[in-house]
């Protein structure tokens, strides 16, 4: 995977932003629209994420691997 450019590195921390902060469902929820829009997130993780940007220790990916609808950006969140 090609080294990502300033924008994408900091989306990145962003969905990583950790569970449970004041504001970090949102903040992951923003930074996914970002990786949305790139084509490297589905709309139905998406709409996950969107889900739990209101709840701030809600972790989106168990929601993600349950539904199965988002294989590809779970393999990418775990090479992290």
């Amino acid at each position: 995977m090609p080294e990502p450019d300033k924008e994408t590195a900091e989306q990145w921390a962003l969905v990583n932003t950790p569970l449970g902060e004041p504001w970090s469902g949102r903040t992951r929820y923003a930074a996914a629209m970002y990786f949305y829009k790139r084509g490297e997130l589905s709309a139905e993780a998406l709409e996950v994420y969107r889900l739990c940007a209101r709840r701030d220790p809600e972790d989106p990916l168990p929601i993600i691997r349950e539904r199965g609808v988002g294989s590809e950006w779970l393999e990418r969140m775990e090479q992290q």
